[in-house]
């Protein structure tokens, strides 16, 4: 089965056939995890589980979290509180 991109805002859509939907098991309004692999685009229903900050940074670098390098920052002194800020 064929379909179109179009542009829909400042991105781009595509419609899919109800028919599609049921074979996969995705329905209106369900979360979809969008992989790309081997030139193509693989929607997936997405997992319901919320992920842990572990989780989530293995995902984002593609590897375990013993091997992500740290990200040494200084701190920023941005002066003195000049309203009615609370420290």
């Amino acid at each position: 089965m064929n379909s179109t991109i179009q542009k829909w805002g400042n991105s781009q859509g595509i419609r899919i056939p109800k028919i599609i939907l049921d074979q996969s098991g995705i329905a209106e309004n369900d979360k979809v995890e969008i992989i790309v692999k081997d030139n193509s685009i693989i929607l997936k229903k997405a997992n319901k589980q919320h992920m842990t900050v572990k989780e989530r940074l293995e995902n984002f670098y593609g590897k375990p979290l013993n091997e992500i390098d740290a990200i040494e920052t200084e701190e920023t002194d941005t002066g003195c509180a000049v309203g009615e800020e609370i420290w």
